[in-house]
């Protein structure tokens, strides 16, 4: 370890803290600030309104949809990886890491030329049985699964390796089948990774604009989500309404992590 002077740390420490603040918790203090001006009105009154509602739940929905197939997915391919040898492994974990790298607006333009029921490969073949992908809740769903799976899968895969599989190979020697051991064995292991992935997951769903403007069509009262009305908002003059439904958004997000940081035990922290 590298013995740091007291005034290097503390330039350090001012140093982060400093950037923290500019970046993070100023500008989500102006937001807040804004949002009570004037004392509750702002927020009732984008509560009152329909847009804002109708997009606060179609966002609900869309992020409930995109944590739960990512968290299938997610501890699947995290055992996968740390469990198995097989030809691709490196590629496939390289592929996770994707949707950390690319803009969120390349993924809704790829899903576009892929699923549009004009022009896109698969587009015209799915509509013709009556179901629609681009701009519809369809695709808004696959693009936040999209931009949020890498979460649940970096949280579970360093639990794995730590834990080993020891205990999973001694159930298996004492006759439990695989169902068995994961639900028994694996999941308590790594449950806390998996609450946190998928807190993560939920917060950055909750708070996915660029690929969901691709695919959405941003059509106001049916496939227009918060992060989309915030934009309408601002660019119409409605400020006030636009910074409440971002608050609103903030506010659960940072809920989600207070409560998992208060439920986690500190000997798994």
């Amino acid at each position: 370890m590298v013995d740091v002077s007291t005034p290097t740390k503390w330039a350090l420490r001012i140093l982060a803290l400093g950037y923290i603040f500019f970046l993070v918790a100023w500008p989500v203090a102006l937001v807040v600030r804004e949002t009570f001006s004037d004392g509750l009105t702002t927020l009732t009154d984008a509560l009152s309104d329909d847009q804002v509602t109708g997009a606060l739940q179609l966002t609900l929905m869309i992020a409930v949809w995109a944590v739960v197939i990512n968290l299938v997915f997610g501890v699947s391919i995290s055992l996968l990886l740390v469990r198995y040898e097989f030809p691709g492994k490196r590629v496939l974990s390289a592929l996770i890491d994707l949707p950390l790298s690319v803009s969120p607006v390349v993924v809704g333009l790829a899903l576009l030329l892929v699923y549009n029921g004009r022009s896109g490969w698969f587009g015209p073949g799915i509509e013709s049985t009556g179901y629609r992908v681009i701009f519809d809740s369809p695709g808004m769903i696959m693009a936040t699964c999209f931009v949020a799976l890498p979460l649940i899968i970096r949280e579970v895969v360093p639990v794995l390796h730590e834990i080993g599989d020891d205990q999973e190979q001694a159930a298996r020697s004492l006759g439990a089948n695989a169902p068995q051991t994961f639900w028994r064995i694996t999941l308590p292991s790594i449950k806390w990774a998996v609450v946190y992935g998928v807190v993560l997951s939920l917060a950055r769903s909750l708070g996915e604009f660029g690929a969901v403007k691709i695919v959405s069509g941003n059509i106001t009262g049916r496939t227009q989500t918060a992060t989309l009305v915030v934009e309408a908002k601002y660019q119409n003059f409605q400020q006030s309404e636009a910074y409440a439904t971002s608050f609103l958004l903030i506010f659960v997000s940072i809920a989600c992590l207070i409560v998992v940081a208060f439920l986690r035990p500190k000997n798994e922290a």
